[in-house]
């Protein structure tokens, strides 16, 4: 998976358009960025990259890129 389409896949579970998000963007700065989009992501972590991600990962993420970089360990 390329960076374009993990970054789509962030935009869906987030539920923002195509195009919106950047490597460099501040995850406290997305409304979208909640609870329900923090599942989603647990999930999507699971199944498109066989990895596990804990609560304590997932609240120490501050930007797009600490997710991009979780993705690319996996």
């Amino acid at each position: 998976m390329n960076l374009q389409e993990k970054l789509a896949a962030l935009e869906e579970i987030m539920d923002l358009e195509e195009g919106t998000l950047t490597p460099e963007a501040s995850l406290g700065s997305i409304n979208e960025w909640d609870s329900l989009a923090a599942l989603s992501l647990v999930v999507l972590m699971t199944d498109k990259f066989n990895k596990k991600v804990t609560g304590a990962q997932i609240r120490a993420f501050k930007t797009v890129r600490d997710i991009l970089n979780t993705m690319e360990s996996a």
